[in-house]
């Protein structure tokens, strides 16, 4: 064949780049990449945009009682409403579910699951006895102010701790809404008709809980904590004691919960007396107590006897302890939401039965549902969207905790928010959780010197003291981190004034633009 069967390269064959050709590949497939992760983190804040618009023109519709410049005010107060539910739900409900999901118990799709159902129905069932607090009672209707001027403080209240929230929520700061709503409130109050406007006395009280529903918190959840161990985890046979002792707080559970929901949360349905509704919850929660018995005993088989046993016997009672939590925090931070919107809705209806004393009789003497649903779906929405991040704040960087330490702090803050919604105080969820948290490791660490103090000084004499020091910084790591405490506190400090400060700025802007 020689060099006549010898084939020849094409000229052109050494202008081809392949490397070249593999670079302008790589570029476009990041530049599609980069659209698709836009795309992405573009569709929450859109699907946000949606809900808002959404429940701007559904609540214009309401009232058909309405002018023109009354649907517009409803308009815009629904839609900062929304906004406001959606910050709530990204940055409050974390303390709900975090507690669970810290421990590991429970994923974070389940937990989100869990909050958004019965963030739902506590709002929706229970949230109206709150809702009036903050709509009426902090800033009466009666306090003097012109209608105009009266709904533009609300819309003043709304924007300021709308835009505080989702600060905080962006720093990641788990800040109290409910500090942020009523400073909010007090600010425009104050702007709109000066300090004697305001009821001080329902401000008193609801400051007054602010301070004791943490602490009330902190000590049930220790006091659970105590007990547990006590009854169950320092007993020698541990899976006995909890066979006997775990329904039991299951079922007492159940009663609480179940006595809370029918006299303070069916009364939109059915009016229950409240010796037939005890009376019910007894029997409920004797029904629990019977029938969780047989699964934990069914449970506890194969399980060898040690505490690392009794954390996965606490997952479905802690699952149902953050529901409870859920549910109460719906009932009780629905009003820090829609609150304002509420206020801006009563005083429309009481401007219309002036001229049609029918008007009340027609639209119902208590709060049209809707407004509670605004908060309700805001809320749960704002969750699933934007809540994930601080659940782990929250869940994890306080304590360490385990099922059944989660499991005290989701009661204790369950029991108390409850208590405080009874009342119609609008109580901060975010520090009565993180207090009970708190409460728990405080007391984790009053029982690990309590231990120590035990046969520690012997045993650090044999080691030199060198074992010792590493077991406590070990134990340093595992207990209180005082460093969130500060934190949380300097959040509590700074809430109410910036909260009221921007809103009497926010107040005196729209007087400027808009002629009232």
């Amino acid at each position: 064949m020689g060099r006549a069967g010898t084939l020849k390269p094409f000229k052109n064959t050494k202008r081809y780049r392949g490397p070249a050709l593999d670079k302008d590949l790589d570029k476009i497939a990041y530049v599609e990449g980069a659209a698709d992760s836009l795309g992405r983190r573009l569709v929450a804040p859109g699907l946000a945009l949606v809900f808002m618009a959404f429940c701007g023109f559904a609540a214009s519709y309401q009232l058909d009682f309405l002018t023109n410049s009354n649907a517009i005010i409803l308009f815009f107060a629904a839609v900062i409403g929304a906004y406001m539910a959606l910050n709530i739900g990204a940055n409050d409900v974390a303390n709900n579910v975090g507690p669970a999901v810290g421990a590991k118990a429970v994923s974070l799709k389940t937990a989100l699951v869990l909050a958004v159902v019965f963030e739902c129905a506590g709002a929706l069932l229970a949230g109206d006895k709150v809702l009036d607090t903050v709509a009426t009672d902090i800033l009466p209707l009666a306090s003097g102010l012109e209608p105009e001027l009266f709904m533009t403080a609300m819309m003043s209240a709304l924007i300021a701790s709308a835009v505080w929230i989702h600060i905080a929520t962006y720093i990641g700061a788990p800040v109290s809404t409910t500090h942020s709503v009523i400073g909010g409130i007090v600010g425009a109050g104050i702007a709109a008709a000066g300090w004697s406007a305001l009821s001080w006395p329902v401000i008193g009280a609801i400051i007054a809980s602010w301070v004791f529903s943490p602490l009330l918190g902190a000590l049930v959840a220790a006091a659970f904590l105590w007990f547990i161990n006590a009854m169950i985890v320092d007993r020698e046979n541990k899976l006995a004691a909890a066979r006997f002792w775990l329904p039991i707080l299951i079922g007492g559970m159940i009663f609480a919960f179940s006595a809370f929901f029918f006299i303070k949360a069916l009364d939109r349905i059915l009016v229950v007396h409240w010796a037939l509704a005890f009376l019910i919850s007894a029997l409920l929660g004797g029904i629990a107590w019977m029938v969780s018995g047989p699964l934990i005993v069914r449970q506890t088989f194969g399980l060898e006897n040690r505490t690392q046993s009794l954390k996965k016997l606490f997952v479905w009672p802690l699952m149902g302890a953050a529901s409870v939590l859920s549910f109460a925090h719906g009932a009780n931070d629905v009003a820090n939401a829609v609150g304002p919107v509420a206020a801006i809705v009563e005083v429309q209806r009481a401007q219309a039965a002036v001229f049609d004393p029918w008007v009340l009789a027609e639209s119902g003497a208590k709060m049209p549902i809707w407004v509670s649903a605004i908060g309700a779906f805001g809320i749960s929405l704002g969750l699933l969207l934007f809540g994930p991040r601080l659940i782990r704040v929250v869940g994890q960087r306080i304590t360490k905790l385990n099922p059944i330490r989660a499991f005290c702090v989701s009661l204790s803050a369950a029991v108390t928010v409850l208590l405080a919604t009874s009342f119609g105080l609008p109580v901060s969820s975010t520090y009565i959780a993180v207090g009970a948290i708190f409460g728990v490791g405080f007391y984790r660490e009053w029982r690990r010197d309590r231990k120590r103090s035990a046969g520690s000084h012997f045993r650090g004499l044999v080691s030199g003291g060198r074992g010792v020091r590493n077991r406590e910084a070990h134990q340093r790591r595992l207990l209180v981190r005082r460093s969130y405490l500060l934190t949380i506190v300097g959040a509590w400090i700074v809430t109410v004034p910036i909260a009221a400060a921007l809103a009497a700025l926010t107040y005196r802007v729209i007087l400027i633009f808009v002629e009232i």
